[in-house]
């Protein structure tokens, strides 16, 4: 990765400055939190106070307004662009504060979402701001506990400029690298749960195969781990698998999503995936069963009720 360079409105290093997040959630609180363990000077914003981020040292901004106004960057973890728009607009919304500040802002868009979308929306926030508001795409994967302990992948589109900042502001949460302009880490995030989807849809009819079949589930998957089949995936769903606890972390129904986003990149590039509209029919014959609120485990549940 090349050296960041330092942020063309501030002149300061591109570590340095206050970071406002928001999206407090699974992926964005813990994120916070290796924030605040590193020494950033961090500002938070949410429909809920955050006694325990408080405490740790982040500053409350009673808006997103509050929050644009007193925010170098901004770090936005929230499901899709349709609830960052919502935190944008309006009186009090994000776009408010920032367009009352001096300088540039870097809005670091977290959200798995459709890179021509991102691309849209930079280039309406560009407008509104007369260039001053800077926007690259940042899609992280490693779940919560790669937020929890700072080992996140996470990918990164825009200006050179704008990655490298984002890079230093974002290395206390894992690894980022910059993979090109704006919307490449879109495309990069579907690319990989293309990949996940594929590996727990599988793992869970492997589970489900096995226990038909009279197998020991933790002695199966613990040999797979140590072959061909073993992957950070299988080692952080490992237990769930074993046990069918399903109970939420990263919800299974955020994957219909994101395969539609990986069927979009499809498109433009004149893809003809074979496992793509499998996955895509899968998860959401998944959601349509009522399951798209459980973790992603829910695979093995998912195939043993419907070859009952």
């Amino acid at each position: 990765m090349p050296a960041a360079e330092p942020s063309r409105s501030h002149g300061r290093r591109p570590d340095d400055g206050v970071i406002g997040v928001v999206g407090l959630g699974s992926m964005g609180a813990p994120m916070t939190r290796r924030l605040l363990a590193a020494g950033r000077r961090v500002v938070i914003t949410a429909r809920r106070p955050q006694p325990e981020l408080v405490g740790l040292g982040a500053e409350w901004a009673a808006t997103p307004r509050e929050l644009g106004l007193r925010a170098d960057a901004v770090l936005a973890m929230l499901p899709d662009l349709p609830q960052l728009e919502q935190v944008l607009d309006g009186p009090d919304g994000l776009l408010a504060g920032v367009l009352e500040r001096d300088g540039e802002t870097l809005l670091m868009i977290g959200s798995t979402s459709s890179a021509p979308q991102v691309r849209a929306l930079a280039e309406r926030l560009a407008a509104a701001s007369d260039g001053r508001i800077r926007v690259v795409d940042c899609p992280v994967s490693g779940g919560e506990d790669g937020a929890k302990a700072g080992t996140l992948s996470i990918m990164l589109g825009g200006d050179e400029p704008d990655a490298a900042r984002a890079a230093a502001l974002l290395a206390p949460c894992g690894t980022p690298v910059h993979l090109g302009p704006l919307g490449a880490g879109e495309v990069a995030k579907a690319c990989n749960q293309l990949i996940v989807s594929a590996t727990i849809l599988a793992l869970g009819e492997a589970a489900v195969l096995a226990e038909r079949s009279g197998l020991d589930l933790e002695a199966l998957f613990g040999l797979l781990a140590g072959g061909y089949a073993g992957s950070n995936l299988l080692a952080s769903r490992m237990d769930k698998l074993v046990t069918g606890d399903d109970s939420p972390s990263g919800v299974a129904e955020y994957m219909v999503k994101d395969l539609r986003f990986a069927a979009e990149a499809a498109t433009a590039t004149g893809t003809d995936p074979v496992l793509l509209p499998t996955l895509r029919a899968a998860f959401d014959e998944l959601v349509e069963r009522g399951l798209g609120d459980r973790d992603i485990a829910v695979t093995r549940r998912f195939v043993a009720e419907r070859s009952r």
